[in-house]
């Protein structure tokens, strides 16, 4: 069981980790500056990217996806952990509209070297200048990953940690 592995600790670890450091008032206020409509998900991505290097993360490591020609699939960051490994994706508007977050898994799942997914996504989304909230991606995520970890859908992805921003 992987709750009570070494290897599972490691990953909380680096979990809680990122999630204090995006729980830090500056960089809240960061985020919500970007997470804007018209912007995109790269927005979000420079803010955490300091953290992200810093805890280990790649920025869209290449070769992952090898054995799958002409797929282009990359990760926005990697992190090897022994033999397995983190894929770290960061959404924003596409997140359920283009069911970005079914993706993400998926890469996870046919990735060789990661069995862990962290997903980071708006609580909110604003698509236009107006401010009304057209969707609440970090809730729909909750519940479309949530249905990977019933005992009749299990995958190779041992993991998923969801972010809201």
């Amino acid at each position: 069981q992987f709750e009570l592995s070494e290897e599972w600790g490691t990953v909380q670890r680096i979990f809680d980790l990122l999630v204090d450091h995006l729980s830090h008032p500056e960089i809240v206020g960061q985020i919500y500056q970007v997470n804007q409509p018209n912007m995109t998900s790269g927005a979000v991505q420079s803010i955490m990217l300091e953290k992200v290097l810093e805890l280990g993360f790649k920025n869209e490591s290449k070769g992952l996806f090898e054995s799958y020609p002409n797929s282009r699939l990359r990760p926005d960051y990697f992190l090897a952990l022994g033999e397995t490994g983190i894929l770290l994706e960061v959404e924003r508007g596409k997140t359920n509209q283009n069911n970005m977050d079914f993706l993400d898994f998926w890469k996870c799942h046919i990735c060789h070297t990661a069995h862990y997914l962290f997903l980071c996504v708006p609580l909110e989304l604003r698509q236009n200048e107006s401010g009304k909230i057209v969707g609440r991606p970090f809730q729909t995520v909750v519940e479309h990953m949530s249905t990977f970890f019933l005992p009749e859908n299990y995958t190779n992805v041992r993991g998923v940690g969801i972010i809201g921003y």
